[in-house]
């Protein structure tokens, strides 16, 4: 009978050979027994669907791993994050600043006020109604959800993690390289405690990841200019520029990594001879109006928002404009105070300059130079800041009981000070700091003094009238001219020694500037019983007029943010501490029963990255001397992944890090966080790069390498753990934290 081709029976063997199959061990079974088909069906199926399960989550990990990650993050940043109930660090500012947008109060700060709008805006979904005062050290009342308000900050903490994954996939990182990147920001303590107060770092750096992200993901859309792809992403660029500014100025660093890119990349669309000018042209104008026009406009958004909000009068007011103050709601600013200045008026004088205070006097005197009483600016209320209107000493003595007397342009006046009687006064000395400039003083009485008391007034403008023969309180602007000397009144943006208590310097000024603001002045406030009440506040101040007057403002004030030689900050270090981890800081008191945090990064995050930034100039410096050589091993891919990927972020690092080497204001550790971010970056390029040959050759080893730095990274951060959840109790437990005597943890 014939054997069918397709047919087999029992027992015979399935490789056509008609043998009869033992009962042996099989060779890839360790029990020796028997393999039936049926059971080879069911492991290959079984592999089969592993098989299908791993390739499901390889598919799906862009998604799968930053929420993972994205999980841990969130418990990082929020576990325990209300076991301290007292007013810890910063939150005494920056807790404040949102209690006065809670109260609609206006306020003065140097930063701008996107950051402190969030914190208002945490306290008012808190349920807060902004009457805590946020004293440093303070508890917290029961009615105010502080552990609402700080998760609020900890959620863009939280968020940079998903961020900094997305950002190195951007930039075109191995897988291993990405997660790394991710679990340095995710295991970086400094990050993880920062992100846990009524701070704006936590803002500060979500938006500073947002854009890094968003210029890399920019980037690498250039061979689909003008999609519609491109366009969101550039103008989403655009965005968070205007937003990182409008937390803190450092943004301005993020700002200048983002034009650097622009400048080259247009430069090189440039020298591009195949590409037609008008898509050139395309190419610039969509620049400006993304990356220039869109950060202006948020940036100013921000601040119309701000003034919007802060309708009531506060404790800011004085750094603004009178016109401004006068159209706050409570303001004492040109409330019930005569229109029209006569001679024998009390008034507070205002520099109209950006940022300008009242002038001001006090019986301290001069250490030097004439030593006669000082003369200031200052931005508070004070009693020293009124001053008298009287005539010159060559018309006849001021009468209560005469028919009044209006100065107006030309006028001679004299100014006296209505708390020590003395006249405003200058003569050919040197001022204190400006010495170019005559020294401004406060000399003799209504009765005694002499033609340098004298001031010729001009009027510059006003507001409310084109007639200059009376001056009118806020609306009339005007100069004053030393009759003797022809000098002008000027208070500028020096601040006077310890001696003059870092008030403003107020000079006279050689030169005759007609458009030099700071020679500008006009009358706030105004006091005459004599004279009917007006309503001076019902003149608007335009809105671009405030927003420039207050970004001096706030330059000013921080250019004033310097070292005291005469106190001691614990608290502050130096540029050179950071990258190094020098130094930690201690973020509230000390005592056994306060929970406490110390500032500290994590030290395989701060040294490893501070590693690769020499490594890459190392890098660049062989690939160089090689290239002078002859040797041609980089493709055009490798120094493009080199240029975008490496040498970008390194760019970052600097100009994040190199500003704070040259700024003489005070500084601290938290200083250093954006660029810690760049310095990441690098580390994880540098790592990338290194292990490229074993990417290449054995994937097992370059996972076992990336599996150690993981550890590393991971375990350092549990090591440090009690530094972000807080430490209760005696600090002497967390000596073995205390690697280096410059760490106080413990004293």
């Amino acid at each position: 009978m014939p054997v069918e081709k397709d047919g087999q029976t029992t027992g015979v063997a399935q490789d056509g050979h008609n043998l009869r199959r033992r009962n042996v061990p099989d060779q890839n079974r360790s029990n020796g027994s028997i393999t039936t088909r049926s059971q080879g069906v069911d492991e290959k199926k079984s592999r089969k669907a592993q098989n299908s399960v791993l390739q499901i989550l390889d598919e799906w990990e862009f998604l799968v791993a930053p929420l993972l990650f994205t999980l841990v993050s969130f418990f990082t940043r929020m576990y325990k994050i209300g076991l301290s109930n007292i007013v810890t660090w910063d939150e005494a500012h920056f807790g404040k600043f949102g209690s006065h947008y809670l109260k609609r109060e206006f306020y003065f700060d140097v930063h701008p006020p996107l950051g402190k709008m969030l914190v208002g805006l945490s306290g008012y979904m808190a349920g807060y109604n902004g009457s805590f005062e946020f004293k440093s050290g303070e508890t917290y009342p029961e009615e105010l959800n502080y552990t609402f308000m700080r998760l609020f900050n900890s959620t863009f903490g939280a968020l940079c993690v998903p961020l900094a994954y997305y950002t190195a996939r951007e930039l075109n990182f191995r897988r291993s390289t990405i997660w790394l990147v991710t679990l340095m920001v995710l295991c970086e303590n400094s990050y993880a405690t920062i992100s846990r107060f009524i701070l704006l770092d936590s803002m500060l750096l979500f938006f500073t990841f947002t854009t890094v992200l968003c210029w890399a993901r920019f980037h690498r859309l250039q061979k689909q200019s003008f999609s519609f792809e491109w366009f969101f992403w550039l103008f989403l660029t655009g965005i968070s520029i205007g937003c990182v500014t409008s937390v803190k100025w450092v943004g301005l660093f993020c700002t200048a990594l983002v034009g650097l890119y622009t400048a080259e990349d247009l430069w090189n669309k440039f020298g591009d001879l195949d590409m037609p000018a008008t898509t050139l042209a395309s190419h610039l104008v969509a620049r400006v109006a993304g990356l220039i026009a869109v950060p202006v406009l948020v940036y100013m958004f921000s601040f119309w928002v701000h003034f919007l909000v802060l309708e009531n009068s506060g404790p800011g007011d004085a750094q603004m404009s009178s016109l401004f103050q006068a159209n706050l709601k409570g303001t004492e600013v040109g409330k019930d105070s005569p229109l029209e200045v006569a001679y024998g008026s009390r008034v507070t004088v205002k520099n109209m300059g950006y940022g300008g205070g009242l002038l001001h006097s006090h019986v301290q005197t001069y250490p030097e130079g004439s030593q006669q009483q000082q003369v200031t600016c200052y931005h508070h209320k004070d009693a020293n800041n009124d001053w008298f209107f009287y005539p010159n000493r060559n018309e006849p003595l001021y009468n209560p009981e005469s028919p009044l007397g209006y100065p107006g342009d030309k006028s001679v006046i004299r100014l006296i000070h209505s708390q020590t009687g003395r006249n405003l006064h200058s003569h050919a000395v040197s001022a204190p700091v400006t010495k170019g400039d005559y020294e401004v003083s406060a000399y003799g009485n209504t009765t005694v003094g002499d033609e340098k008391d004298h001031w010729t007034v001009e009027v510059v403008s006003d507001a409310a009238s084109r007639d200059r023969s009376k001056l009118r309180t806020l609306t009339t602007a005007f100069r004053l001219k030393h009759t003797s000397l022809g000098c002008y009144l000027r208070a500028g943006t020096v601040n006077l020694p310890q001696w003059g208590f870092k008030q403003i310097e107020v000079t006279c000024v050689k030169q005759n500037n007609p458009r030099d603001v700071y020679t500008h002045w006009n009358v706030e406030a105004h006091w005459n019983e004599r004279l009917p009440a007006g309503d001076p506040g019902s003149y608007k101040s335009p809105f671009f007029r405030d927003f420039i007057h207050l970004n001096v403002a706030m330059m000013t004030s921080n250019n004033a943010l310097v070292p005291d030689p005469d106190k001691q900050d614990d608290l502050a270090s130096q540029f050179w501490q950071w990258p190094v981890l020098h130094v930690g800081l201690r973020m509230c008191g000390w005592d056994d029963h306060i929970v406490k945090y110390f500032l500290l990064g994590n030290p395989a995050v701060y040294w490893g990255s501070t590693f690769s930034l020499f490594a890459f100039g190392a890098l660049i410096a062989w690939y160089l001397v090689r290239w002078q050589r002859g040797y041609e091993e980089l493709k055009p891919a490798d120094i493009d992944y080199i240029h975008y990927s490496g040498l970008y972020p390194v760019a970052g690092w600097f100009l994040h890090y190199l500003p704070f080497v040259a700024m003489a204001r005070v500084t601290y550790v938290h200083h250093y966080y954006p660029a810690l971010y760049f310095a990441i970056l690098t580390a994880g390029f540098m790592l990338d790069w290194a292990t490229r040959p074993l990417a290449r050759k054995n994937r097992r080893i370059e996972w076992a390498v990336y599996g150690i730095v993981y550890a590393i990274v991971i375990g350092l951060f549990v090591l440090f753990r009690a530094i972000v959840f807080g430490m209760e109790g005696k600090h002497q437990q967390w000596r073995y934290l205390k690697w280096f005597d410059r760490w106080r943890i413990t004293d």
